[in-house]
């Protein structure tokens, strides 16, 4: 049985030894990991994004995380070249990897990849209208005539999974942010918007 906090959305390759290397520094440090990414950026960038476990982040937990997995990197060293390291918030239009994710964000609109053809296709764009134990089941925003409006995706098939950025996200995530903030004792300050968001309640 898939619990709420399991990632179910994991890395592929390199990115993988990396998730596999910090995961536990990170939940260690009293954070979550969200999603490792590793791309061609100044050389090579080796993105961490990670998340309090209420979905929070800011400037200092980034800090924070960076300096809890650096040595652990220096010591598995799983990457043969330079890289630059950065360690950042998920963000509004966040990646969706645990099944509590699914869950949490359901109506909103997001995209998503599949591994495999469900339905003659790999890639869907809808809000998630049910999260079963195995699956969820997307409204399909612009089905075509000869299509169901509604999907069901196994998660053993998500490759990746994203909120889109509408209106109603953002309002949401601030909203939720700010609430988050007051009930940690965070002060609240102008520059909420600029940090990661919480959770809509």
């Amino acid at each position: 049985m898939i619990t709420a906090d399991q990632r179910i959305v994991k890395e592929q390759g390199l990115e993988a030894a990396v998730a596999t290397i910090v995961e536990p520094a990170i939940e260690q440090l009293g954070y979550r990991l969200v999603r490792v990414k590793i791309s061609g950026l100044n050389g090579m960038t080796v993105q961490i994004m990670a998340e309090r476990p209420d979905g929070t982040m800011n400037v200092e937990g980034c800090e924070a995380v960076s300096r809890g997995i650096s040595p652990v990197l220096d010591v598995d060293d799983p990457i043969d070249k330079p890289y630059h390291l950065e360690v950042s918030s998920p963000g509004i239009d966040r990646p969706l990897v645990r099944k509590g994710d699914f869950e949490i964000w359901a109506g909103f609109l997001m995209k998503l990849e599949t591994t495999r053809l469900i339905n003659d296709r790999k890639r869907y764009r809808g809000k998630i209208v049910k999260v079963g134990e195995d699956a969820i089941t997307v409204e399909r925003e612009q089905p075509a005539p000869d299509e169901t409006p509604t999907v069901e995706i196994p998660f053993d098939a998500i490759g990746e999974a994203r909120l889109i950025l509408t209106d109603d996200l953002i309002e949401a995530s601030l909203k939720a942010d700010k609430a988050a903030r007051k009930a940690s004792g965070e002060p609240q300050d102008e520059d909420a918007a600029d940090e990661a968001p919480g959770r809509p309640h």
